[in-house]
Protein backbone atom coordinates (compact mmCIF):
# COMPACT_ATOMS: atom_id res chain seq x y z
CA UNK A 1 0.00 0.00 0.00
CA UNK A 2 1.58 3.66 -1.27
CA UNK A 3 2.19 6.22 1.78
CA UNK A 4 -0.56 8.81 1.61
CA UNK A 5 0.71 12.55 1.67
CA UNK A 6 0.60 13.22 5.28
CA UNK A 7 2.52 10.04 5.99
CA UNK A 8 4.83 11.21 3.66
CA UNK A 9 5.24 14.34 5.04
CA UNK A 10 5.35 13.13 8.46
CA UNK A 11 8.22 10.84 7.74
CA UNK A 12 10.21 13.19 5.54
CA UNK A 13 10.21 15.83 8.21
CA UNK A 14 11.45 13.23 10.64
CA UNK A 15 14.22 12.00 8.32
CA UNK A 16 15.03 15.87 7.15
CA UNK A 17 15.10 16.66 10.90
CA UNK A 18 16.87 13.89 12.38
CA UNK A 19 14.54 13.57 15.20
CA UNK A 20 13.21 10.37 17.16
CA UNK A 21 10.30 10.13 19.09
CA UNK A 22 11.08 12.18 22.09
CA UNK A 23 8.98 14.52 24.11
CA UNK A 24 10.06 17.62 23.10
CA UNK A 25 9.75 16.96 19.25
CA UNK A 26 6.60 15.07 19.60
CA UNK A 27 5.41 18.57 21.76
CA UNK A 28 6.10 21.14 19.14
CA UNK A 29 6.12 19.22 16.10
CA UNK A 30 3.64 16.25 16.11
CA UNK A 31 0.53 16.64 18.49
CA UNK A 32 1.02 19.44 20.30
CA UNK A 33 -0.96 19.44 23.51
CA UNK A 34 -2.12 15.60 23.10
CA UNK A 35 1.18 14.76 23.45
CA UNK A 36 2.05 16.88 26.72
CA UNK A 37 -0.79 14.89 28.15
CA UNK A 38 0.50 11.50 27.16
CA UNK A 39 4.01 12.58 28.28
CA UNK A 40 2.90 12.72 31.70
CA UNK A 41 3.06 16.36 32.23
CA UNK A 42 -0.47 17.09 31.36
CA UNK A 43 -1.30 18.94 34.81
CA UNK A 44 1.15 21.82 33.70
CA UNK A 45 -1.73 22.72 30.92
CA UNK A 46 -5.06 21.25 31.59
CA UNK A 47 -7.73 23.83 31.94
CA UNK A 48 -5.31 27.00 31.90
CA UNK A 49 -5.19 29.86 29.81
CA UNK A 50 -1.57 31.46 29.17
CA UNK A 51 -1.52 35.44 28.55
CA UNK A 52 1.24 37.73 28.29
CA UNK A 53 1.48 41.00 29.93
CA UNK A 54 4.22 43.60 28.13
CA UNK A 55 4.69 47.05 30.35
CA UNK A 56 5.62 49.23 28.05
CA UNK A 57 6.66 52.17 30.46
CA UNK A 58 8.83 49.64 32.19
CA UNK A 59 10.75 48.25 28.53
CA UNK A 60 14.01 49.02 27.87
CA UNK A 61 15.96 49.26 24.42
CA UNK A 62 18.08 46.10 25.76
CA UNK A 63 14.83 44.14 26.84
CA UNK A 64 14.03 44.82 23.00
CA UNK A 65 17.62 43.28 21.94
CA UNK A 66 17.63 40.65 24.36
CA UNK A 67 14.53 39.40 24.92
CA UNK A 68 14.47 38.85 20.52
CA UNK A 69 18.05 37.10 21.20
CA UNK A 70 17.23 34.63 23.85
CA UNK A 71 13.85 33.59 22.12
CA UNK A 72 16.17 33.12 18.88
CA UNK A 73 19.17 31.14 20.12
CA UNK A 74 16.87 28.68 21.84
CA UNK A 75 14.18 27.77 19.39
CA UNK A 76 17.15 28.28 16.50
CA UNK A 77 15.51 30.71 14.50
CA UNK A 78 18.27 31.52 11.56
CA UNK A 79 19.59 34.69 11.08
CA UNK A 80 19.25 35.03 7.67
CA UNK A 81 21.76 37.56 5.42
CA UNK A 82 22.76 39.01 2.33
CA UNK A 83 25.74 38.20 0.46
CA UNK A 84 26.97 41.47 1.74
CA UNK A 85 26.27 40.66 5.63
CA UNK A 86 23.20 43.08 5.68
CA UNK A 87 19.86 41.48 7.01
CA UNK A 88 17.59 39.72 4.51
CA UNK A 89 14.55 41.62 4.88
CA UNK A 90 12.32 39.52 2.39
CA UNK A 91 13.56 35.68 3.79
CA UNK A 92 13.82 37.00 7.45
CA UNK A 93 12.26 34.22 10.67
CA UNK A 94 11.27 36.38 13.41
CA UNK A 95 9.30 35.01 16.45
CA UNK A 96 9.71 38.18 18.67
CA UNK A 97 10.73 41.41 17.64
CA UNK A 98 10.68 45.24 18.14
CA UNK A 99 8.45 47.06 16.58
CA UNK A 100 7.50 50.84 15.98
CA UNK A 101 4.61 51.62 18.32
CA UNK A 102 2.02 53.39 15.57
CA UNK A 103 2.82 50.16 13.39
CA UNK A 104 1.85 47.48 16.14
CA UNK A 105 -1.34 49.56 17.46
CA UNK A 106 -3.01 51.00 14.37
CA UNK A 107 -6.20 51.82 15.49
CA UNK A 108 -6.00 52.91 18.55
CA UNK A 109 -4.70 56.80 19.11
CA UNK A 110 -3.86 56.72 22.87
CA UNK A 111 -2.43 60.24 23.43
CA UNK A 112 -5.40 61.66 21.60
CA UNK A 113 -6.86 59.86 25.09
CA UNK A 114 -4.05 60.99 27.32
CA UNK A 115 -3.62 57.14 28.35
CA UNK A 116 0.68 57.75 26.92
CA UNK A 117 3.07 60.21 26.20
CA UNK A 118 3.61 61.43 22.75
CA UNK A 119 7.01 60.39 23.35
CA UNK A 120 6.16 56.69 23.58
CA UNK A 121 4.46 56.55 20.54
CA UNK A 122 7.62 57.12 18.84
CA UNK A 123 9.25 54.31 20.60
CA UNK A 124 9.43 50.78 19.96
CA UNK A 125 7.25 47.95 21.39
CA UNK A 126 7.90 43.93 21.74
CA UNK A 127 5.56 42.19 19.26
CA UNK A 128 4.87 38.59 19.02
CA UNK A 129 2.18 35.79 18.32
CA UNK A 130 -0.50 37.19 19.74
CA UNK A 131 -2.01 33.05 20.94
CA UNK A 132 -5.39 34.64 20.19
CA UNK A 133 -8.30 33.07 21.69
CA UNK A 134 -10.12 33.24 18.32
CA UNK A 135 -7.61 32.80 15.71
CA UNK A 136 -8.15 33.33 12.12
CA UNK A 137 -4.36 31.23 11.14
CA UNK A 138 -6.40 28.18 12.59
CA UNK A 139 -9.33 28.48 10.85
CA UNK A 140 -7.60 29.09 7.34
CA UNK A 141 -5.22 26.02 7.31
CA UNK A 142 -6.45 23.22 5.40
CA UNK A 143 -4.36 20.61 6.77
CA UNK A 144 -4.93 21.35 10.51
CA UNK A 145 -0.82 22.02 10.82
CA UNK A 146 -1.83 25.09 12.92
CA UNK A 147 -4.26 24.61 15.97
CA UNK A 148 -5.07 25.62 18.78
CA UNK A 149 -4.84 23.79 22.39
CA UNK A 150 -7.91 23.43 23.89
CA UNK A 151 -6.70 23.16 27.22
CA UNK A 152 -4.17 26.32 27.43
CA UNK A 153 -5.26 28.10 24.58
CA UNK A 154 -1.66 28.23 22.61
CA UNK A 155 -1.90 28.39 19.44
CA UNK A 156 0.68 25.68 17.97
CA UNK A 157 2.14 24.38 14.47
CA UNK A 158 2.90 21.01 13.55
CA UNK A 159 5.66 20.88 10.97
CA UNK A 160 4.94 17.76 9.38
CA UNK A 161 1.50 18.63 8.77
CA UNK A 162 2.45 22.18 6.87
CA UNK A 163 2.53 22.03 2.83
CA UNK A 164 3.75 25.79 2.80
CA UNK A 165 0.39 27.13 1.16
CA UNK A 166 1.07 30.26 3.72
CA UNK A 167 -2.64 30.59 4.01
CA UNK A 168 -2.00 31.07 8.20
CA UNK A 169 0.28 34.08 7.09
CA UNK A 170 -2.20 36.18 4.91
CA UNK A 171 -4.73 34.78 7.85
CA UNK A 172 -2.85 36.55 10.31
CA UNK A 173 -3.73 40.11 10.84
CA UNK A 174 -0.16 40.92 12.94
CA UNK A 175 2.41 39.62 11.10
CA UNK A 176 3.77 36.83 13.39
CA UNK A 177 4.34 33.95 11.49
CA UNK A 178 7.40 33.27 9.07
CA UNK A 179 8.09 31.24 5.95
CA UNK A 180 11.25 29.17 5.15
CA UNK A 181 11.97 30.07 1.89
CA UNK A 182 14.68 28.43 1.71
CA UNK A 183 16.91 25.41 4.16
CA UNK A 184 16.98 27.58 7.38
CA UNK A 185 20.31 25.33 9.52
CA UNK A 186 23.04 27.49 7.79
CA UNK A 187 21.87 30.41 9.07
CA UNK A 188 21.69 29.16 12.68
CA UNK A 189 25.21 30.51 14.45
CA UNK A 190 24.52 28.07 17.19
CA UNK A 191 22.47 25.02 17.00
CA UNK A 192 20.59 24.65 20.06
CA UNK A 193 20.31 20.53 20.92
CA UNK A 194 16.99 20.91 22.68
CA UNK A 195 14.92 22.19 20.18
CA UNK A 196 14.55 20.81 16.83
CA UNK A 197 15.70 22.98 14.00
CA UNK A 198 13.19 23.54 10.60
CA UNK A 199 13.29 23.14 7.03
CA UNK A 200 12.48 24.17 3.54
CA UNK A 201 9.34 25.10 2.83
CA UNK A 202 7.53 25.19 6.55
CA UNK A 203 5.71 28.01 8.31
CA UNK A 204 6.95 28.82 12.06
CA UNK A 205 6.28 31.22 14.91
CA UNK A 206 6.37 31.79 18.70
CA UNK A 207 4.67 29.07 20.77
CA UNK A 208 4.83 30.22 24.14
CA UNK A 209 7.87 28.29 24.59
CA UNK A 210 5.59 25.37 25.43
CA UNK A 211 8.74 23.05 25.84
CA UNK A 212 9.78 25.43 28.95
CA UNK A 213 6.72 25.71 30.34
CA UNK A 214 6.63 21.84 30.47
CA UNK A 215 9.52 21.57 32.25
CA UNK A 216 7.83 24.80 34.91
CA UNK A 217 9.89 27.45 33.46
CA UNK A 218 9.30 30.45 31.65
CA UNK A 219 9.47 31.68 28.52
CA UNK A 220 12.80 32.42 27.33
CA UNK A 221 11.61 35.96 26.34
CA UNK A 222 10.41 36.79 30.32
CA UNK A 223 13.64 35.52 31.78
CA UNK A 224 15.69 37.46 29.56
CA UNK A 225 13.71 41.05 30.40
CA UNK A 226 15.89 42.50 33.31
CA UNK A 227 13.53 45.31 33.81
CA UNK A 228 10.73 42.86 34.80
CA UNK A 229 8.98 44.24 31.79
CA UNK A 230 7.28 41.08 30.55
CA UNK A 231 5.05 38.69 32.99
CA UNK A 232 3.79 35.57 31.93
CA UNK A 233 0.97 33.27 33.54
CA UNK A 234 -2.26 31.82 34.01
CA UNK A 235 -5.70 33.93 33.24
CA UNK A 236 -7.76 31.31 34.87
CA UNK A 237 -5.95 31.91 38.09
CA UNK A 238 -7.43 35.14 39.50
CA UNK A 239 -4.26 35.43 41.88
CA UNK A 240 -1.97 35.09 38.82
CA UNK A 241 0.33 37.57 38.17
CA UNK A 242 -1.02 38.70 34.92
CA UNK A 243 -4.38 38.58 36.09
CA UNK A 244 -3.68 40.93 38.55
CA UNK A 245 -1.93 43.47 36.43
CA UNK A 246 -4.53 43.12 33.65
CA UNK A 247 -7.45 44.50 36.84
CA UNK A 248 -5.28 46.69 38.08
CA UNK A 249 -3.52 48.57 35.28
CA UNK A 250 -4.31 50.46 32.00
CA UNK A 251 -3.93 47.73 29.09
CA UNK A 252 -4.54 47.38 25.29
CA UNK A 253 -4.12 44.62 22.66
CA UNK A 254 -3.04 44.52 19.16
CA UNK A 255 -5.97 45.37 16.66
CA UNK A 256 -9.20 44.58 19.19
CA UNK A 257 -11.46 45.61 16.72
CA UNK A 258 -10.53 42.64 14.92
CA UNK A 259 -12.56 40.12 17.17
CA UNK A 260 -9.61 37.70 17.49
CA UNK A 261 -9.40 38.32 21.10
CA UNK A 262 -5.20 38.57 21.74
CA UNK A 263 -3.69 36.96 24.59
CA UNK A 264 -0.64 39.77 24.62
CA UNK A 265 -1.80 42.57 26.45
CA UNK A 266 0.45 46.16 26.62
CA UNK A 267 0.50 48.37 29.82
CA UNK A 268 0.94 51.91 28.51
Amino acid sequence: MGLDRRSFLKIAGVSALGLGSGPVADLIFNRGADALAESGMATLAEGRHWAMVIDLTRLTEEDLVNCARACHEYHNVPDIRMPDGSANIKEEIKWIWPEGYENAFPSISTRAEGFVQEKREKEKVLVLCNHCSNPPCVRVCPTKATFKSEKDGIVMMDMHRCIGCRFCMAACPYGSRSFNWGDPRPWIRKTNPEYPTRMKGVVEKCTFCVERLAKGLQPACVEAAESGALAFGDLANPDSEVSRLIREKFTIRRKPELGTAPNVYYIV
